[in-house]
């Protein structure tokens, strides 16, 4: 099967964590896996715990969401914990879409009774909050507690020095110990790069024994179970029934009129026609 993994980090910017994310994947794929990992290259990649931000290299994303059903992968993963576009993505396709935060979220209802969050930074913490209550998910929620990491892409520096590793990964499982005092049983992540850093220094557990969960992980092999259950469902993994329908053939032709090439899966009444004779 076929993957392609979309982070929203600009290649350049984050030079050693993408390494290091592909080194990753590598090592938990499964052996007929080919996981592709692209990144932001027309705008941004550095800071999407702002709104506007994210917005902006949200395009990008949802056109690679395009080119990925035109060229016949299997699933598209969007590894950044702000799920973005995730809804848009799964209207305009009919392969698995899955996202970081709600495939981490669900993988952790089945690990424990409930969990908790350890966010990056004080900006960055209601998104994920929101996300929580958006999967109506906010009565498994614990405890959040976060790092007081301000400038995101400071986390890189953590791949190439172990003083700073050891810094983030301290700073880290404080904040869990934090969520553990307060009844957690699962911790989480919140933050694709303090899950590859978590994954580089073997960080598995906080205080009491309390499993972290590597969303990483958790997004890849779901997205290899989402695959192979596509296949034994027909193609109907992903329900097209009310939120996630595009538009119906006898719109098409005047949605492309005005917004382009869009909607791939959805044929033109015309074409249809050509097809006919």
């Amino acid at each position: 099967m076929k993957l392609w993994y979309q982070s929203m980090s600009r290649q350049k910017s984050w030079s050693h964590y993408n390494v290091s994310l592909r080194r990753i994947l590598e090592g938990i794929k499964d052996p007929d896996t080919e996981i592709e990992v692209h990144g932001i290259t027309k705008i941004g990649g550095l800071a999407d715990q702002f709104h506007y931000l994210d917005y902006l290299e949200s395009g990008e994303v949802l056109e690679n969401v395009h080119t990925a059903h035109k060229q016949g992968f299997d699933a598209f993963l969007i590894g950044n914990i702000g799920d973005p576009v995730i809804h848009a993505a799964r209207e305009i396709t009919t392969m698995p879409v899955l996202g970081l935060c709600e495939t981490a979220l669900h993988t952790a209802c089945m690990m424990g009774k409930n969990f908790s969050l350890v966010t990056i930074n004080e900006k960055f913490t209601p998104r994920i909050i929101d996300n929580v209550h958006r999967y109506k998910l906010q009565d498994r929620l614990a405890a959040v507690n976060r790092m007081t990491i301000d400038r995101i892409n400071d986390l890189d520096e953590g791949f190439t020095s172990a003083a700073a590793r050891k810094r983030i990964v301290a700073q880290f499982l404080k904040a869990a110990n934090a969520n553990v005092d307060a009844g957690a049983e699962v911790i989480i992540a919140a933050g694709g790069v303090v899950m590859a850093l978590l994954a580089e220094a073997g960080v598995h557990e906080a205080a009491k024994n309390t499993p972290i969960l590597n969303g990483i992980v958790s997004l890849v092999k779901m997205g290899e179970a989402a695959v192979k259950m596509n296949r034994i469902m027909g193609g109907h993994f992903l329900s097209k029934r009310l939120y996630y329908a595009p538009p119906s053939s006898d719109q098409i032709d005047e949605i492309r009129a005005h917004y382009g090439d869009v909607y791939p899966t959805v044929q033109s009444p015309k074409k249809s026609a050509k097809k006919k004779k």
